[in-house]
């Protein structure tokens, strides 16, 4: 996918009007020129930062259209991404969640920047976050499968709808993955890689097991 395609793409698939695209715009800036300072995104990227991380994160968003009403937490956020994307392509309530003080420290100042109050961060491991039922649960190159559903399981429960960019692994990660946990799991393709997938999960809990929150 070019940088004009991914364009097209976010104009064909979701109604992003001006506001919204000189938001991505400007976090667009932001990223780039803040990686003199820090190391943000893979640098062989930098070229292809609308294909390879804004669109790669919008469509995110596509995969979450069952989810209920309610928070939409990204976990070990990064740059941003996908946080900062879906929080200015939508108004649901995001929490990103991030436990590096220069990567805290960046996303509320980009937080800041873009006046984006539906938007917000949790500084700290994830473990740490207060137990809650999050609509949505994202993470994109957090940890594997098993760690990340045990890191996280306590921010849902059996309505949460988990949303997991993975690799060219995502499908052997996923059989990997059963013998231990439990609920309804299945595995979209990305649009911006091929090599890539989306595990898309509901109902998720350790197997044989059964969560006391309904």
């Amino acid at each position: 996918m070019t940088e004009e395609e991914a364009r097209a793409w976010l104009k064909a698939q979701f109604d992003v009007p001006r506001e919204t695209w000189e938001r991505l715009e400007r976090y667009v800036a932001i990223l780039l020129s803040a990686m003199d300072e820090q190391n943000l995104i893979a640098e062989s990227t930098r070229p292809h930062v609308w294909a390879r991380h804004i669109v790669d994160s919008a469509q995110l968003m596509l995969h979450a259209k069952a989810a209920g009403e309610g928070e939409w937490l990204d976990l070990g956020s990064g740059a941003g991404l996908p946080g900062i994307v879906l929080a200015c392509l939508s108004d649901r309530p995001l929490r990103m969640v991030e436990s590096r003080r220069k990567r805290i420290d960046f996303l509320n100042d980009v937080i800041a920047d873009l006046s984006l109050k539906n938007a917000s961060v949790f500084g700290g491991r994830v473990e740490m976050v207060p137990a809650t039922a999050a609509a949505v649960i994202s993470a994109r190159a957090y940890a594997p499968l098993p760690k990340l559903l045990s890191s996280a399981l306590h921010l849902s429960d059996k309505n949460s709808l988990w949303v997991l960019p993975k690799g060219r692994n995502a499908q052997n990660e996923l059989e990997a993955t059963r013998p231990a946990w439990q609920g309804v799991f299945h595995v979209e393709p990305s649009v911006t890689d091929a090599d890539s997938a989306i595990i898309v999960a509901q109902s998720v809990q350790p197997a044989g097991k059964r969560k006391s929150r309904a």
